[in-house]
């Protein structure tokens, strides 16, 4: 095996979690749990001003945190109340673990799970 990629889709998100304080928490204790060595992190999102203008499907703020294996990116959407999350890494790891932490995390509730195993 080459490596593994979570893709969780969670709805029904605590909202209030969605913030750049919040979200590098998250992914600082989800690389605690999965034994992954952090790198840079990167986050995105658009300025108030164009904030409030956006369809609610761009709404939110995005982070890139890089792995010592690969990286994980998380999008999380003010006003639909959802997170779509990647985590991809050369480094196996327990996407169960993972995925019941994320739920939890964001207080939110799995909408659709795929694991991929990269050959």
């Amino acid at each position: 095996m080459y490596g593994k990629e979570l893709i969780l889709d969670i709805h029904n998100c605590d909202v209030s979690l969605f913030n750049r304080v919040d979200l590098e928490k998250f992914v600082k204790r989800l690389c605690g749990l999965i034994d992954m060595e952090r790198e840079d992190i990167y986050f995105w999102d658009y300025p108030e001003d164009e904030h409030k203008h956006l369809p609610p499907h761009l709404k939110g703020t995005s982070v890139v945190q890089f792995i010592r294996t690969s990286n994980i990116v998380v999008h999380a959407l003010d006003d639909l109340g959802k997170v779509f999350l990647n985590l991809f890494s050369c480094k196996d790891f327990s996407d169960n673990e993972a995925s019941i932490f994320a739920e939890k995390w964001l207080k939110g509730k799995i909408n659709n799970k795929i694991v991929i195993t990269r050959n």
